[in-house]
């Protein structure tokens, strides 16, 4: 598979920075965002799930109508639902789309946000119910006949969808947690792991650690690839982008100041979450140019950390993730539709270009 440039969408304007505006489904800013994000070259856009949010199964339907190549990192959480409704929800979009969705495994970094829906179990038994969940989700995608299944979370019998994905043999499972317990969760059914944009060392300690789950599930090394959640800070000279950065922090420190923060929660226990904040506790400014400040100001609820630079500069930065094991980079704007053209325009271009010259070298020296 080749490498993929992904950005976000959302069901209205907004972000950090941004305050949130329009109607809570604004259908033309949905279709402005995405088709920018599509003419700009963005491959793909993460659509994110959360309790308060609209249905993200319906905004990535909208998306792939009002788009022709773009496709969907359609975030999904299992325990909502039950794993065959499920598949049959995805197998309906991915054959309405024509194979452009991935689904992206969340299984609750927030105890708040999952009790909005219902949701009382404790970390390590929701991750348990994931992996039952994608073993009967898996099943019913690449059944040719009814199933009985009877686990500790679910119990079926003559399971069976009509629908099949488009892709074969199925969608693309991407996988989110950094815990340990989600790490061999992953190690078994993920296709891609996303980390979030950690320094260099801490994002090759998680690729390993990766790797290593999924062999001993009896899968090769690179049966898993992975994508970087980051952001992006980009400007014509590097002073003018650290200007700029300089503004999305006293904006961001203004928002926190003014809110709980996050989903209510005022620093997220979630591994990932606390990574990047200890991450943030060794500088401002870690390897080449991952600024940190925002993740410490905002407590690191999400993908927080940016590269900053010019577009050759953080072209280079993301090249060595890319040289660390990353082959796929996600960025969520602080300005939504601003940074998501600028990042599939001026720096991705210089990512492919750079990707394709280190390919060429490995293909030479073999």
């Amino acid at each position: 598979m080749r490498p993929e440039f992904i950005g976000h969408t959302s069901n209205r304007e907004g972000s950090d920075i941004v305050p949130a505006s329009g109607p809570v489904i604004d259908k033309t800013y949905i279709r402005n965002h995405v088709q920018a994000a599509e003419a700009a070259g963005i491959d793909r856009l993460l659509i994110g799930q959360f309790a308060q949010w609209p249905d993200n199964n319906q905004i990535a339907a909208y998306v792939f109508s009002q788009t022709d190549r773009i496709g969907a990192l359609l975030a999904h959480r299992p325990g909502l639902m039950a794993p065959t409704l499920g598949a049959r929800q995805l197998a309906t979009l991915d054959q309405f789309s024509e194979g452009r969705l991935w689904v992206h495994i969340i299984t609750g970094g927030s105890d708040t946000d999952q009790a909005r829906d219902g949701d009382f179990e404790d970390h390590d038994t929701r991750y348990a119910r994931t992996d039952e969940y994608l073993q009967v989700l898996r099943k019913v995608w690449e059944s040719d006949q009814p199933f009985d299944h009877e686990g500790r979370f679910y119990r079926f019998k003559g399971a069976y969808s009509q629908v099949k994905p488009f892709q074969k043999p199925r969608i693309p499972i991407s996988f989110g947690g950094s815990s340990d317990a989600a790490i061999a969760v992953a190690g078994k059914h993920a296709d891609i792991y996303a980390l979030w944009g950690e320094p260099l060392d801490g994002a090759r300690e998680t690729i390993g650690k990766v790797r290593t789950a999924a062999i001993a599930n009896g899968r090769a090394a690179d049966d898993i690839r992975f994508t970087l959640a980051f952001r992006t800070v980009v400007a014509e000279t590097e002073d003018a982008a650290w200007a700029k950065a300089a503004d999305i922090l006293e904006k961001v420190k203004s928002q926190v100041a003014r809110s709980a923060g996050g989903n209510g929660e005022k620093l997220p226990s979630n591994v990932g979450s606390v990574r990047l904040r200890q991450a943030a506790s060794r500088g401002k400014v870690l390897d080449k140019r991952l600024w940190t400040e925002v993740a410490e100001a905002s407590g690191a609820g999400g993908n927080s950390t940016a590269l900053v630079g010019t577009p050759e500069q953080v072209a280079d930065a993301i090249l060595d993730y890319y040289d660390a094991g990353v082959s796929n980079f996600l960025v969520r704007g602080f300005y939504p539709t601003e940074d998501t053209v600028t990042y599939g325009r001026d720096v991705v271009p210089l990512v492919k270009a750079g990707i394709a010259e280190r390919q060429a070298r490995k293909v030479a020296a073999e």
